[in-house]
C-alpha cells in the first residue's frame, strides 16, 4: 500500500510539473501587442538622433547606426548572412557625384526557418540618409531621416525581435537595413547581385511610416499592388484586425522602383514597400525637419503589428506570392536612370 501511495505521489508531483511547465508556455505566447510603443520610440529616436549626424552614406554618422543595429541583431539572437562573419556585407561603390570609391555596408540578420529553412523571405529599410548639408541661412544642418527611413529601419528590428521570440516561422527570415538608398538604391543593389532569387518568396520593405496614411486611420498603402497578389494576401489576412492596407495612391510618383524593393523586384521577385507617408503634402520630407517630434510612435507601432499580421501567412509558408514581371519598357527606363 506505501509503494502505491508512493508511485500515486509522484505521477501526481509529474503531472502539475507539466502542467506547470504548460501554464507557464501558454503564459509567454507572443502576440503582436508584444510589439510596444516603448521599444520603438527607442529605436527611431536613437537612429534620428543628432549623434547619428543625418546616417549618410560612408560617414561616421551611419558606422554609429550600424553598430546599434548590429548591437540589436546580436541581443536578438539572430545568425550572420549567407557566409558573413559578422552582421556586415562591405562592398565599395564610385559616388558618381564625386567620383570618389566609398566604402558602404549593409547591416543583415537571418533567422532561419523550421520546415522551410531553404525558402527566404526579406524584411527591409534603409538606414542612410542625407547626412550634414550645410546652407546659407539654415540653422540645422543635420538632416536627421526619422520619417525616411529611421521609421523603417525600426520597423525591421522591432520584427526581428518579434518574430525571434514567437520562434514558429517556418521560411527563414533574412533583416537587412540597406545602405545606399539615398544614393540611387546602391545596397539593395550590391544585396540582390549575390542571390538565387528562385529561393526568395517574398520582399517586405518598409520606408516612411511615421505619419498618418492619406486614407485615415489604421491604414497603410502597398506600392506595386498590382504587380503580384502580395497586396491582396495582406489585405485577406488583415480582415477583422481594424486595419486596412490600400494600393499606392501615387501613381505619379513612380514609387514602385524608388525604394529597395526594386532591386529585389526586378529579379522576379514579389518585393514591395508598405508606407503610410503622404508624399503629397509631406513639408518634412527630404529636409533638415524631418526629425522624430515630428512623428506618431503611435502610427508607427500600429503599422508594424498591421505588417506583422498582414504577413504572416508568408513568414509560416501558407501563402506564396506571385512573381513579379516586368516589362520591357520599365526595364530600360531602370536601366537610363542607373547611368
Amino acid at each position: 500500500m506505501k509503494k502505491i501511495c508512493t508511485l500515486l505521489v509522484a505521477f501526481v508531483l509529474v503531472y502539475s510539473c507539466k502542467t506547470d511547465k504548460k501554464k507557464i508556455a501558454e503564459a509567454k505566447k507572443i502576440t503582436v501587442e508584444d510589439i510596444d510603443t516603448t521599444t520603438v520610440r527607442k529605436h527611431l529616436y536613437t537612429l534620428a538622433s543628432d549623434e547619428m549626424e543625418g546616417r549618410g552614406t560612408g560617414t561616421p554618422g551611419i558606422e554609429k547606426a550600424a553598430q546599434y543595429i548590429e548591437g540589436e541583431f546580436k541581443r536578438i539572437g539572430l545568425k550572420t548572412y549567407d557566409t558573413l562573419n559578422d552582421y556586415r556585407q562591405t562592398f565599395t561603390f564610385t559616388n558618381r557625384r564625386t567620383k570618389k570609391d566609398i566604402t558602404a555596408f549593409n547591416v543583415i540578420g537571418v533567422l532561419e526557418g523550421k520546415s522551410k529553412k531553404n525558402e527566404y523571405v526579406v524584411v527591409s529599410g534603409h538606414y542612410d540618409h542625407l547626412g550634414i548639408r550645410k546652407k546659407e541661412g539654415q540653422l540645422d544642418s543635420i538632416y536627421n531621416g526619422a520619417d525616411d527611413d529611421a521609421s523603417g529601419t525600426t520597423a525591421m528590428m522591432a520584427l526581428a525581435e518579434y518574430y525571434a521570440k514567437k520562434n514558429d516561422n517556418e521560411r527563414t527570415i533574412i533583416f537587412v537595413a540597406f545602405t545606399g538608398e539615398e544614393m540611387g538604391l546602391i545596397g539593395s543593389t550590391h544585396f540582390g547581385k549575390n542571390v538565387d532569387a528562385s529561393k526568395f518568396v517574398a520582399g517586405i520593405n518598409i520606408e516612411m511610416i511615421g505619419k498618418q496614411s492619406n486614407f485615415g486611420p489604421k491604414t497603410a498603402w502597398l506600392t506595386g499592388f498590382e504587380r503580384s497578389d502580395f497586396g491582396k494576401i495582406i489585405q485577406k489576412n488583415l480582415v477583422g484586425s481594424g486595419y486596412q492596407l490600400f494600393p499606392d495612391p501615387f501613381k505619379k510618383f513612380n514609387l514602385f522602383f524608388r525604394s529597395d524593393n526594386a532591386s529585389l523586384a526586378r529579379l522576379g521577385i514579389p518585393s514591395h514597400t508598405f508606407s503610410t507617408g503622404p508624399i503629397d503634402v509631406d513639408v518634412h520630407y527630404h529636409k533638415a525637419s524631418d526629425e522624430a517630434e515630428t512623428l506618431n510612435v503611435s502610427n508607427i507601432t500600429e503599422t508594424i503589428r498591421a505588417i506583422a499580421i498582414g504577413t504572416e501567412s508568408i513568414i509560416n509558408g501558407t501563402d506564396t506570392p506571385t512573381r513579379i514581371q516586368l516589362t520591357e519598357k520599365e526595364m530600360g527606363r531602370r536601366k537610363k536612370k542607373k547611368k
